[in-house]
């Protein structure tokens, strides 16, 4: 960890989170148009339709900021012609932060680059979320299924000003680069699937944005957790690489290709002389294992005190039976309820 100082407070500090409600038959809509226009299949990794689905995570998440994030003064919720409507909840249980909740549609950020909307890729979007008008220069990245489980502190974001890089250094994903060619070559070339595509890959996104920077030999590989940032950061970088950003946000589905702003924004800070190094400190909960190991993961998280925030990946396809503990876990958490 860095030993700069910079006094707690004396940099606003505020949280962006993107959010789809993917029920929304407008949306819907909308969405399978494009992906017509666009010849994206339903099995296409972009257009898959979990990417989309809201089991109302983002409630969690909001309220889990306002109880384990108290430094945080806004938080804007980024959104197309949507709003998870929280505004009374927020008013009841945290009166004293009626207001904070911003929400910012696609075309404000998208101002001048009209002609990428409508997406409905979260890499896109996060490729621009730097031009929220008001948002604080430093500022911390959620997805709405990341929810905070402990009190954090903003120095655990923040220190001397600069983010806290939670992550470890991986050499190149090789393994999986040559996996993706050979899966490629099978599917495509002898069993005549020509719609095939491989999984988009978060270990070799990671990596090709940070080669695209310069590094050769290793990442700084970060998790599914939510990550500080800075608004100069992205803004510095992305007004000189302008072409580059409309290459990004020019696919209206998540693509392989795409550059990931996380990473790039983490590598541009250490390329800048930033060694805030911290290690991961979140549990992970996939709807792939068994309930067994769910349920080992959950009792890692009630126990250990270093866990700090939990992501729940794709909600929506776990049992009805864990979706009911886990939410029954994070209402205790949050003090939504009187159960333990």
């Amino acid at each position: 960890m860095s030993d700069n100082k910079i006094p707690a407070g004396s940099v606003p500090v505020d949280a962006v989170i993107l959010w789809v409600d993917g029920s929304d038959g407008r949306l819907a809509e909308k969405r399978e148009r494009y992906q017509a226009q666009e010849k994206k299949s339903v099995a296409h990794p972009g257009a898959l339709p979990t990417r989309f689905a809201s089991s109302n995570e983002i409630r969690y998440c909001v309220l889990s900021i306002l109880t384990f994030a108290p430094f945080v003064r806004n938080i804007f919720i980024v959104t197309d012609e949507q709003d998870p409507g929280l505004d009374g909840e927020v008013r009841e249980r945290f009166p004293e932060k009626a207001g904070c909740l911003k929400i910012v549609d696609h075309t404000e950020i998208f101002r001048g680059y009209e002609e990428y909307l409508p997406t409905f890729n979260s890499s896109s979007i996060l490729a621009m979320v730097w031009r929220i008008k008001g948002l604080s220069e430093n500022f911390i990245y959620f997805n709405d299924d990341t929810i905070l489980i402990r009190e954090t502190s903003e120095e655990e974001w923040f220190i001397g000003g600069r983010p806290v890089l939670r992550g470890k250094w991986l050499l190149p994903p090789f393994r999986k680069i040559t996996g993706n060619a050979w899966k490629m070559l099978l599917n495509r070339h002898i069993r005549h699937n020509l719609d095939y595509r491989p999984r988009i890959s978060f270990y070799i996104r990671q990596w090709k944005s940070a080669n695209l920077l310069g590094l050769k030999w290793r990442y700084f590989f970060h998790c599914h957790t939510a990550h500080p940032m800075r608004v100069k950061t992205l803004e510095d970088y992305f007004i000189v690489n302008r072409e580059l950003l409309k290459k990004t946000i020019a696919y209206r589905f998540r693509d392989a290709d795409q550059l990931l702003a996380t990473s790039v924004a983490y590598h541009l800070e250490i390329l800048s002389g930033n060694r805030n190094f911290a290690r991961l400190n979140l549990g992970y909960l996939h709807p792939w294992y068994s309930e067994a190991r769910l349920n080992r993961r959950i009792s890692r998280c009630m126990k250990d005190p270093l866990i700090k925030s939990v992501c729940i990946q794709s909600m929506e396809m776990l049992g009805s039976g864990q979706q009911k503990r886990i939410f029954n876990w994070l209402e205790g958490v949050l003090g939504l309820n009187h159960e333990n």
